[in-house]
């Protein structure tokens, strides 16, 4: 068999697995299963450990290895698997030598160095992504914020920056391989460039990218955090038609005191603000946010002023995370909640989000989407919402659709 790559996660691991999948090919590894793992909740760990299981009994002679944030935390609990052969590091599954045979053939089991000594991180430059008809972009790695529920800058690092040069030099790789949509991602993507000399902006990136390449159709970005957009990056949104009319806001709460336990950098006005700038300058945009339900303290009122934040933005979307302890964090020492309230408040949460999400879809009908065709009958508009049409369509290919009606997960229409 040829080396298999299963991927968990956010679209920085995505990218990343590409990465690895070039090396292992260039260094002949075949017969093995590569799990790059996620750690942001525990039932991401669950389904990692799950999926190592499985992977053992589909392929018994398979070479195991595990990488990925949790094993970058602990890789001593994915060493004692059993199913296990092999653990690398977040940095060391970038390396083309930790796939090569004599790293194979030496017996060590634990690959993984201090991803806090990291300063800089470096390009890869890939040819595309399998199975997708757009592309990742890394553009930035690691978090030199410490949200207090968060694990992620220890398995990632402190924030690095990849040279504009070499976004710009990967960016026209993949046009040329015939991508129309790029996306720009990384761990905390508004943090970009203040490591780089001359410090500059994610907007100024976003400016240098769409000015270079003209025959680049849609741009688009991964997670912001709304106190952290900046200036070049607001007129951007006002201005560029090709920068995707879609945000996502790293917001998780809607209540003051909580944000501020949770060690965030914005209040609840801030993210407002944030909202209603985006709708000024793009009326039509689709917002969407993370919110977190059941941090440690929160009451009925902090929660109700969460529940409240989704209809004051005027949110398109939502992604709920029940809140999950992460050992090690200070969220952990906090006093917590019952675990069916914050099962109760997710579900709640999600059933405003999905109405959101019914009400945004239905205000599209009537509208022409501009469609990236990802399969027959299938495609994202440029608001990101999922189109299913008919009529005739390349993969890859960006269509228009005339949108003739919504369900509540998504459009549906016909080809022009």
């Amino acid at each position: 068999m040829a080396t298999e790559v299963l991927t968990f996660g956010c679209r920085l691991n995505a990218f990343e697995s590409e990465v690895i999948r070039g090396h292992a090919a260039a260094a002949g590894l075949g017969d093995a299963v590569i799990v790059n793992t996620c750690a942001v909740t525990k039932e991401a760990e669950r389904q990692a450990r799950q999926a190592i299981r499985r992977a053992r009994r589909d392929h018994p002679e398979a070479r195991l290895i595990v990488t990925g944030c949790a094993a970058q935390i602990d890789p001593a609990r994915y060493a004692a698997m059993p199913e296990v052969d092999l653990v690398l590091g977040n940095d060391e599954k970038l390396k083309p030598e930790s796939y090569d045979a004599g790293t194979r053939a030496d017996g060590a089991r634990i690959k993984v160095g201090d991803i806090m000594a990291l300063t800089e991180t470096a390009a890869h430059l890939i040819d595309g992504f399998e199975g997708r008809a757009r592309a990742f972009i890394e553009v930035q790695q690691g978090c030199d914020h410490r949200c207090t529920f968060c694990i992620i800058p220890y398995g990632r690092g402190n924030s690095r920056s990849v040279p504009v040069g070499e976004v710009v030099r990967q960016a026209e790789h993949l046009t040329q391989a015939g991508y129309r949509e790029l996306v720009l991602t990384g761990v905390d993507i508004t943090s970009f460039g203040g490591d780089l000399p001359g410090q500059p902006s994610l907007g100024q990136l976003c400016r240098r990218l769409l000015a270079l390449m003209p025959g680049l159709a849609r741009l688009r970005l991964s997670s912001l955090d709304p106190i952290e957009i900046d200036e070049t990056l607001w007129r951007l949104i006002g201005e560029e038609k090709r920068l995707m009319p879609h945000l996502h806001l790293s917001v998780q709460a809607g209540d003051d005191l909580i944000l501020k336990r949770m060690k965030r950098r914005h209040l609840r006005a801030d993210a407002l603000a944030a909202c209603r700038r985006a709708r000024e300058r793009r009326p039509d945009i689709a917002l969407g946010a993370d919110m977190i339900a059941g941090f440690p303290t929160e009451d009925e009122a902090m929660f109700a002023r969460s529940y409240a934040f989704i209809e004051e933005a005027a949110l398109d979307y939502l992604h709920v995370f029940p809140f999950s302890a992460r050992p090690g964090t200070p969220a952990a020492r906090m006093p917590q909640l019952p675990g069916n309230i914050v099962r109760e408040r997710a579900a709640q949460l999600r059933e405003a989000g999905a109405a959101a999400t019914a009400r945004a879809l239905a205000g599209r009908i009537g509208t022409v989407a501009q469609v990236l065709v990802e399969k027959d009958g299938f495609g994202h508009s440029e608001h990101y919402a999922p189109v299913r049409f008919a009529g005739p369509a390349e993969i890859g290919s960006i269509v228009p659709v005339r949108i003739a009606e919504a369900t509540r997960e998504s459009l549906v229409g016909s080809t022009q």
